[in-house]
């Protein structure tokens, strides 16, 4: 097939641009701007663009498909070149439901996890040597891409994402995978942009799980409330199954799960991420994994990437990164650290960079996520509230939204990353949670004169 992705440098389109081209398909893209990893890895591929922008001498009727992204406008010149031709347009998640059509299609959703738990299974299947297709939101070791197709693999795995699937489909992307096994890890607010009430957000679950499936199955996180009451509300034809913390213990740093009078040692932490697991397991047994087999595999699972990513450790002192930016994944991260390093002080940095979280409104939904840090850090770009429209936010209202005790508000990043590095580290922690970078921060470099420090 010929296939031209308009908005091609996008996380899930340009590794689906990959996917189609490694599976032989010829591919051709264009974006407005792209930035790495997204450039690179188009370049490696010989898919980077020749030219930044839209053209619409790129469209013509020798066309197969158009796969249309989120960051292309309605008044897109390609995409009114397209219609005008008549071609085919498909955004991703359509475009990747007609691949999975005739697949045992599963499903993660849910407002956090849900890039962990598809890693998870992601890292057992291939470990049980079992082939499967695989949409997943975050760059896995040991996986070359984050979207994987095939003609052969009888399962898709997609890690369904509740935003907006396209600038022409404003459902939510998960809506259109119809899972024939479905996971929900939880219900926390975000997207606010799109989803204006928690209510409003709440129905978009409530749509998903009337999507799975007849007889198909459903499992769900028995600990969060919120999801509980959605999952006993439901009149949804499936089957349920539950999940929970396992049992587990932490000795010298290192977690390990007591199965029983066995222990499982683990490269992850934090009850999050246990929580995660145990989802992840249930998912696997419903397509026939033994534990043996899930607990065999899990053991060397490292996480995916930007979710407490370890960047470097020396006697004294650790740094992760981690995509935390809601406020539930904040204090799931934050929680997380300091449970497994009670000893040590902990240090937590977060950017707000979402609409959401650059909200007023939504800011106070933060408070109380970062109380188990010793020492709290915000930092926001007044930039980035000026590109999305937002007005200005004073340190005051950052620092009565968190409501920490020894909160510290900043809007240069320089000056922060400057107070960071002259900071005493002996005995301490940090962790830098953002969906940004800090404005390009070098975290190799930044850890290495932590440490040395």
């Amino acid at each position: 097939m010929r296939i031209h992705f308009i908005a091609i440098g996008g996380a899930a389109m340009h590794n689906l641009a990959i996917a189609l081209h490694k599976k032989g398909d010829i591919v051709t893209g264009s974006d407005d701007e792209i930035f790495n990893p997204s450039k690179g890895r188009l370049a490696k591929y010989g898919l980077l663009p020749e030219n930044i922008g839209w053209n619409p001498n790129r469209i013509g009727s020798d066309l197969d498909a158009i796969i249309l992204g989120m960051h292309a406008r309605v008044d897109n010149p390609e995409l009114l070149k397209a219609k005008e031709l008549g071609l085919k347009i498909y955004s991703y998640p359509e475009f990747l439901y007609e691949h999975a059509k005739n697949k045992t299609r599963i499903v993660i959703g849910g407002s956090h996890g849900k890039t962990t738990i598809t890693a998870m299974i992601l890292h057992v299947l291939k470990q049980a040597e079992i082939e499967t297709d695989y949409l997943v939101g975050a760059q896995l070791d040991g996986f070359e891409v984050m979207v994987r197709l095939s003609d052969t693999a009888k399962f898709m795995v997609f890690e369904g994402d509740e935003y907006l699937t396209s600038p022409l489909d404003l459902r939510p992307k998960f809506h259109l995978y119809r899972p024939h096994i479905a996971l929900l890890s939880g219900i926390a607010w975000d997207h606010i942009n799109v989803f204006p009430t928690f209510e409003n957000y709440m129905d978009q679950f409530r749509i998903f799980i009337n999507l799975i499936e007849k007889g198909g199955s459903l499992v769900y996180c028995q600990c969060e409330e919120v999801l509980n009451k959605l999952v006993n509300e439901s009149k949804s034809n499936v089957h349920l199954k539950s999940y929970n913390l396992p049992d587990y213990h932490i000795t010298e740093g290192k977690t390990y799960l007591n199965i029983d009078s066995m222990q499982v040692p683990l490269e992850i932490f934090g009850e999050h991420n246990l929580l995660n697991l145990d989802g992840a397991r249930h998912i696997c047994n419903e397509i026939n994994i033994s534990d043996e087999t899930f607990y065999n595999a899990i053991k060397s699972f490292k996480g995916a990437s930007n979710r407490l990513e370890l960047i470097a450790k020396d006697r004294f002192t650790t740094l992760y990164k981690d995509f935390a930016h809601s406020p539930s994944k904040l204090k799931a991260t934050i929680n997380a650290v300091k449970n497994q390093y009670p000893e040590r002080d902990l240090v937590a940095c977060m950017e707000l960079h979402t609409f959401s979280s650059l909200n007023q409104e939504f800011l106070n939904e933060y408070c109380g996520s970062m109380d188990k840090a010793d020492f709290a850090f915000v930092y926001f770009n007044p930039e980035t509230l000026k590109h999305k429209n937002l007005p200005a936010l004073s340190f005051d209202q950052i620092r009565k939204a968190f409501n920490h005790r020894n909160l510290k508000v900043y809007s240069d990043s320089e000056v922060l990353i400057s107070y960071l590095l002259n900071h005493n580290w002996k005995n301490k922690n940090l962790i830098l949670m953002s969906s940004g970078n800090f404005d390009g921060l070098d975290y190799p470099a930044f850890s290495r004169n932590i440490l040395q420090g």
